[in-house]
């Protein structure tokens, strides 16, 4: 369960890394995961010692067993033989293998059932159940076949109740109440409400997605869906748009059209085959949302579902897409629900449906509709909504005169797959010397001298005590004759049955704290160069990578590297003993072992050679695993609406296919090697016994010595072939385990964000809030356009001021500049007088504030999110939800206690930015930065936080990036970028008097 949470976390923490940095959150989020991964090594060494003391007993056992069968034995006035001795000794050692396995063995039977528990408990859980054939209800207690008056409705919606609850009790609290709603096939249909009203629960109810407590939901044909935050996969932006279907070039090409996305590809290298990061990282907002619109006009389906994906996108944009893709063509005689605030859209819609906190408020044409009862359609500054709607289709015509497509791409410019992201790299040969003495200096240079002298002396000693009683079996005459005692004899054998025990205790409990050490040490490094590693780094690499180093990679450090040496080292100075041993008994013995050495060194080259290269490909297959995993649970209700979950199973079964071709290859290599391992075994056994016994006869000029040292020699020739067969295959496994360590040194080695600076900073820094740039140039890439050029301008302290442009324009990358996110490539950047290239980085960003452009909120309790330094009391934080106008949900949901779900699920999106605004208004800084934050916020409430900044921020700089014209409008001044390039700059009230100005022509393109 610990290694479970630590994964979430670590997860979390990959997936909102951006947002993470912004913030200067990513030490504490670092020391939480510190403290859950310190519970895990608890854990971890309550096991280690436990098998420290397996390995303990293992090793001890033939000494002690010699020490009291062959006291007992002499004791009870028996003589000692050579026969008795040596056979004994022969069979002591055949147990030290089972013995040894028998404690891994329980280890993996206790595995195997809690995870066998867990999984079956996965699998007990109830399943998204769906209708086979084109109706489709959200209860299997419905009837498959629609009533006769049910045939000319796309949706029929009959006083349905739906909730997220899973349980079969009947839900306490239903997100939609008694719904009744009949939506006619063909018909665009405007779903508006506030934020939480329920908008986005209403698609997922009709999918399916949702439990249906009451009532009944009938959708009749197919479905498409693009959710509030769009779902891109990683692949080519044709795999995108394609999602599985076949290509058709006309039809494919009205689509990237319809979608204004010709010249965003044309612009991209390799086309529409470019290729496409993890979640669309290397996409804008607004890129994402016309992606993902293009994949449901592509499909071609019955029922178009569209969660708000013309709030990403600018009001040119926003107006090409309503006309060209949701009114155009290729979506007639479709039934098209659109959950919105843009007014254009509604003014469009042929019914539309108000919701009101779970509940249908009213429904009608936009002909009926009140726009006297609703600010959404109340004109708030000299524009009517109407009027807009009747020129829109000359409008629509002018915009493709005066631009064939929107923007040119500059921000995120995709480039090939090569340079976007980067080929996982797997380096080949053998595994270098310095990733082991890495390892050893992880585990600390004096453990590692003290584990390698105790297993030698271990050794030597055990050898010391076979030497001893081999002596002891040659000083005994034939009539029971000793040349000492029999006490002194067992005194001997007794001291060197104690060195041994102490030894081997040394070396267990050294091995284990050793490779604890190392595994804390190659976590808390490996975690610390990721959290100080670059935007870039994350942007250019699936999170499915790095979350395979932090997760397989650790596992093996933590587990299985430190257990395989362990053995390698147990096998090598076994065999050094033998070495010696034989050397001393009669050099014959290695003059015969050497042909036999050659054949066994050729196999070793190869098996090794072999086995490590396939290790390699195992974790290299394994991440595309982890990653298309994530991202399919990611993207279910997706999936689950195109009907595509066949075509996703398909592609992960071929993840899984290729894993375990490495896997099974794996298996081969090695029983390859235990085959010739076994022959070559036989033959040198059978080829000593024959030297024995032909040397017993004196046929041989070489005498073989006393028949103790006979013995001795032949005990402890019969596992030799064994123990150099199992020093190969440790000696193999533990290159194989080496290869985590070396994966995971690649990651220490990443570029780091510098964060050293000349300057220390006051706490109430900044005073003022004056911003300048002053010839900024930004690039992402060397290889891509810059996305500002030699950008200046100045915001004075305690202004508003609000940044619009197109999509790409380069608004964000202003944010970017100012956060350090991505260090610029020429000009400076000064806040109140100080160049931010000399404050420490994570000082500059907590010294600022903002909301992100996607809404952040971590799994914990909702006051941990909104603050979670605990600064703030509870009163300052119930003061800023009501600010935000987001205080009653809070209350409903059950208080500032509540735990929120993983990436904030428990609220809506617009809830979610509103609670990230609470977020920043609680750090009372003198800079704050809004990206977007409105975008999906009702109109109403937008207006209502408008008048929230403007009267709780005075004296506060705020930079705001809109599409809405309606958010700027009021503000101190307003700055338009073009292509990076400043456009225009003033006030927006003066520019928009000025009809030849570019703001003029923002408003009369939106009917904000």
């Amino acid at each position: 369960m610990v290694f479970h949470q630590l994964l979430t976390s670590t997860g979390e923490l990959l997936t909102y890394i951006r947002t993470l940095k912004m913030y200067g959150w990513e030490l504490l989020f670092s020391s939480w995961l510190m403290e859950t991964r310190s519970l895990e090594v608890k854990h971890l060494a309550t096991r280690k010692y436990l098998d420290a003391w397996c390995v303990f007993f293992w090793a001890t056992t033939p000494s002690l067993f010699s020490l009291c069968t062959f006291g007992l034995f002499a004791l009870m006035g028996h003589q000692l033989d050579a026969a008795t001795v040596f056979t004994c000794l022969a069979l002591f050692n055949t147990l030290i293998s089972p013995l040894n396995s028998f404690p891994w063995v329980i280890n993996g039977l206790i595995d195997a059932f809690i995870s066998s528990r867990r999984l079956s408990r996965f699998l007990s859980c109830p399943e998204h159940r769906r209708k086979v054939g084109e109706n489709s209800s959200c209860s299997s207690s419905f009837p498959s076949k629609q009533p006769d008056s049910l045939q000319d409705l796309a949706v029929s919606m009959q006083d349905a109740c739906c909730s997220w609850s899973s349980s079969d009790e009947q839900a306490l609290n239903p997100v939609l109440n008694h719904v009744n709603l009949s939506l006619s096939k063909g018909s665009f249909v405007a779903v508006i409400g506030e934020v939480g009203s329920g908008k986005s629960c209403l698609l997922y109810s009709i999918l399916g997605e949702m439990r249906l407590d009451h009532g009944s939901i009938y959708s009749n044909g197919s479905v498409a869906y693009v959710p509030q935050v769009p779902w891109i996969i990683s692949g080519t932006v044709r795999d995108n748009i394609l999602f599985g279907k076949s290509y058709h070039p006309e039809r494919y090409a009205d689509t990237v059209k319809a979608c204004a996305l010709d010249v965003d590809i044309s612009l991209m290298i390799g086309g529409d085959m470019a290729y496409v990061g993890e979640k669309g990282v290397n996409l804008s907002g607004g890129q994402r949302a016309r992606l993902a619109l293009a994949r449901v006009l592509y499909h071609d389906s019955d029922i178009i579902m569209l969660d708000d994906v013309l709030s990403a996108v600018d009001v040119q944009v926003s107006r090409w897409i309503l006309h060209n893709a949701i009114l155009g063509p290729l979506m007639k005689g479709k039934t098209r629900l659109l959950c919105t605030h843009n007014t254009q859209a509604i003014s469009s819609a042929d019914t539309i449906v108000v919701l009101d906190k779970g509940h249908l408020k009213w429904m009608g044409s936009s002909a009926d509709f009140p726009t006297s009862s609703y600010t959404i359609f109340s004109p708030l500054n000299e524009m009517d909504s109407t009027s807009h709607n009747q020129k829109s289709c000359s409008t629509n015509s002018s915009i493709s005169k005066e631009q064939s497509l929107p923007d040119r791409i500059i921000m995120d410019s995709l480039e090939g797959a090569d340079d976007i992201i980067e080929v996982e790299l797997r380096k080949e040969g053998k595994v270098e010397l310095r990733v082991y003495k890495n390892y050893a200096a992880f585990t600390g240079w004096f453990i590692a001298v003290i584990i390698c002298l105790s297993a030698i002396l271990m050794q030597a000693s055990r050898n010391g005590n076979d030497l001893w009683l081999s002596y002891w079996v040659d000083t005994t005459t034939e009539d029971g004759q000793t040349s000492y005692s029999m006490s002194f004899y067992l005194a001997i054998l007794c001291l060197f049955c104690i060195m041994n025990s102490l030894f081997t205790l040394v070396r267990a409990f050294s091995f284990a704290f050793g490779g604890l050490q190392a595994a804390t040490k190659v976590h808390n490094r490996l975690l610390s160069k990721l959290i100080n590693a670059p935007v870039q780094f994350f942007d250019q690499t699936p999170g499915g990578r790095i979350l395979n180093r932090l997760s397989s990679d650790l596992y093996t450090i933590d587990d299985s590297l430190p257990f395989i040496m362990n053995i390698l080292l147990a096998n090598f100075v076994g065999l050094l003993g033998i070495a010696i041993i034989l050397s001393y008994v009669q050099v014959f013995f290695l003059v015969l072992l050497l042909p036999f050495w050659y054949i066994y060194s050729r196999l070793q080259f190869f098996y090794r050679s072999t086995s490590r290269e396939l290790r390699r490909l195992d974790s290299v297959s394994r991440s595309p695993i982890y990653t298309s995993f994530t991202e399919t649970l990611d993207g279910s209700s997706t999936i689950r609406a195109f009907k595509s979950e066949d075509f996703f199973f398909t592609k992960f079964t071929d993840y899984i296919t290729l894993y375990q071709k490495t896997s099974y290859t794996e298996i081969v290599a090695s029983l390859w090697l235990s085959l010739r391992l076994q022959l070559l075994a036989a033959f040198i056994i059978s080829f000593i016994a024959l030297m024995a016994v032909v040397g017993s006869h004196d046929s041989l000029p070489i005498n073989f010595g006393t028949p103790g040292l006979v013995g001795l020699a032949l005990s402890y020739a019969a596992p030799i072939v064994s123990l150099l067969g199992s020093f190969l295959t440790s000696f193999t496994e533990t290159e194989k385990e080496m290869v985590s360590i070396e994966r995971a040194l690649q990651y220490m080695d990443i570029p780091q964000e510098e964060q050293d600076g000349c300057l220390n900073l006051n706490p109430d820094w900044p005073n003022q809030g004056v911003i300048e740039f002053q010839q900024v140039t930004l690039k992402y890439m060397p290889s891509l356009p810059a996305a500002l050029c030699n950008l200046s301008f100045k915001i004075e302290g305690g202004t508003q001021v609000g940044i619009i442009g197109r999509t790409g324009a380069g608004k964000s990358s202003v944010l970017n500049a100012l956060f350090r996110l991505t260090p610029i490539c020429a000009g400076s950047i000064t806040v109140d007088g100080m160049d931010i290239r000399n404050i420490p980085v994570r000082e500059l960003r907590t010294h600022l504030a903002i909301v992100p452009q996607s809404p952040f909120l971590f799994e914990g309790s909702l006051r941990d999110n909104l603050d979670p330094f605990k600064r703030n009391d509870d009163s300052k934080i119930w003061d800023a939800l009501e600010k935000c106008h987001v205080k009653e949900e809070v209350e409903v949901a059950g208080g500032l206690d509540i735990l929120v779900k993983e990436g904030g699920t428990s609220f809506s999106v617009g809830q979610r930015q509103l609670l990230c605004l609470a977020r920043a208004l609680l750090k009372s800084s003198k800079v704050l930065c809004l990206d977007e934050c409105t975008a999906s916020v009702d109109i109403q409430t937008a207006s209502l936080l408008q008048s929230t900044i403007s009267s709780e921020c005075k004296g506060m700089t705020v930079v705001t990036i809109a599409h809405r014209i309606s958010t700027v409008i009021n503000m101190d001044n307003i700055l338009i970028l073009d292509h990076g390039n400043l456009a225009e700059q003033g006030n927006p009230q003066i520019l928009l008097k000025d009809g030849t100005s570019i703001f003029s022509s923002f408003v009369k393109a939106s009917s904000m």
